[in-house]
């Protein structure tokens, strides 16, 4: 939970200051919920603008405290800052998810998987595996979290269902440099 404050509060100063207050306030009265509402309200009226990377960790904290259904579309709705990033919501939850197979891994058998944030350096992908009801959705909670190859076709990391955070991190942190680029990135001018 000490780097879901320091996030919060990291997002919180990108606002003007009383509305970054009642944020942090939130936070302090464990009020999670409404505040990130109020986060991503004020980012959309205020038109401030935020990389991929942090409408990438918005998205988490969003699905971490079970508003990422609500607050999704707000999020992407949030004011780009056009600058090149690592990171980028690649996420969907209009019901366009297809059944993938990744893999023969057991531990996404009947799972959908739906993606969510990709690393532009390497290819990797975060995506949510998400039960499909009877009456044809997707239950809003994501069963796992699964790190796939750049093809989409292997699980190369699996999480459980409470680890969106530290799936993020892992995505953020493990990116790994296709072969080829990371050549002509270590190769001398």
């Amino acid at each position: 939970m000490t780097a879901d404050v320091v996030v919060w509060n990291r997002l919180a100063d990108l606002l003007p200051e009383a509305e970054a207050q009642e944020v942090r306030r939130c936070w302090d009265i464990g009020e999670q919920e409404a505040g990130l509402g109020l986060l991503v309200s004020g980012f959309l009226v205020h038109q401030v603008p935020l990389s991929e990377t942090v409408r990438a960790e918005i998205s988490v904290l969003a699905e971490t405290w079970g508003e990422g259904e609500a607050l999704t579309s707000r999020i992407l709705q949030c004011r780009g800052d056009d600058a090149p990033t690592q990171l980028k919501s690649i996420e969907d939850r209009g019901g366009t998810a297809e059944q993938m197979t990744v893999g023969t891994d057991q531990d996404l058998a009947d799972l959908v998987l739906v993606p969510w944030i990709a690393c532009t350096r390497c290819g990797q992908a975060l995506m949510r595996a998400h039960v499909r009801e009877r009456w044809g959705e997707l239950f809003y909670l994501a069963q796992r979290y699964v790190i796939t190859s750049p093809d989409s076709a292997a699980a190369l990391r699996l999480f459980p269902a409470d680890a969106a955070a530290v799936a993020f991190a892992a995505l953020r942190n493990g990116c790994v440099l296709p072969t080829s680029v990371a050549d002509s990135v270590d190769a001398p001018s």
